[in-house]
């Protein structure tokens, strides 16, 4: 046979061959997603509170819109004096915020996050939990493994009296976690690597203090998701509970976290090199 007949029979052959497979990716009822974070700025002047309650649905992955929640309840109770401040629906949609004034937590006071939802009541509780100043951030010269990244590296000073947990929070949602277990009571400095091009930009470094629940769950969330090249086809090591519960039908159990942080922030220009 020709060869180059032979090359066109298999060209033929092949393309001939090529089906469309559907893949179908599991779903399952959708649940309530409730994300209630707020950070509490209590060394800038004014002190202030930044955050709210979104509430949303569960969506298939490959789904272009995640559902809103509108038609909800939300509160939030201090269980020391039993006072409440009552959340309502702002300018986005599924998006909560006080009604009146502001949010302001204190420490070592139990608060108690309540959404009412489709005749079901989630409730959720959590402290206010401390966190340290943010010493400096200078930028580097190191790379990874293309060598077109940016080196910042972050410096702080851990609280020896205490079991800190800690969320970095590097804008450009990118986050990291970390705890003291290594570096308990010392001054402390590591390096963070942006791998898009951020030359240029006015960045705002964060640091969140959580508790341990919290930083096992970010540290879990964050593996799965999309900055750890997560595969939607892949079966998840953890369903990601988080603190809040369903106390009308804990089986309906929703998604998502009530988390207070003292937090502190440090705006940083990346320059060109």
């Amino acid at each position: 046979m020709n060869i180059r007949l032979y090359i066109l029979l298999l060209t033929i052959f092949c393309i001939s061959c090529e089906d469309v497979i559907e893949v179908d990716v599991p779903t399952g009822a959708p649940r309530l997603v409730i994300d209630a974070s707020f950070e509490y700025y209590q060394n800038e002047n004014p002190v202030n509170v930044e955050g709210g309650i979104r509430l949303t649905l569960s969506a298939p992955f490959f789904d272009d819109q995640i559902p809103t929640v509108s038609d909800a309840t939300v509160f939030i109770t201090n269980t020391t004096d039993n006072s409440v401040i009552n959340f309502s629906e702002s300018g986005t949609p599924g998006f909560f915020t006080p009604d009146s004034g502001e949010f302001i937590p204190e420490f070592n006071t139990d608060y108690q996050l309540t959404v009412i939802y489709d005749s079901e009541t989630y409730i959720g509780t959590t402290q206010l939990i401390p966190s340290v100043p943010i010493d400096n951030v200078i930028q580097g010269d190191g790379t990874l493994f293309e060598g077109d990244e940016t080196e910042i590296i972050i410096f702080f000073t851990d609280d020896g009296n205490r079991d800190d947990f800690y969320l970095f929070d590097f804008d450009f949602n990118l986050f990291f976690p970390s705890e003291d277990r290594f570096y308990q009571g010392q001054a402390f400095n590591f390096s963070y690597f942006y791998e898009e091009m951020v030359a240029g930009e006015d960045v705002t470094i964060k640091i969140l203090g959580i508790d341990k629940r919290y930083f096992e769950y970010s540290d879990l969330l964050i593996e799965q998701s999309e900055q750890e090249g997560g595969n939607p086809f892949q079966s998840p090591p953890a369903v990601l509970r988080g603190n809040m519960v369903n106390t009308s039908n804990p089986d309906n159990y929703p998604l998502g976290y009530f988390n207070l942080s003292e937090a502190n922030r440090f705006e940083f220009r990346i320059e060109e090199r």
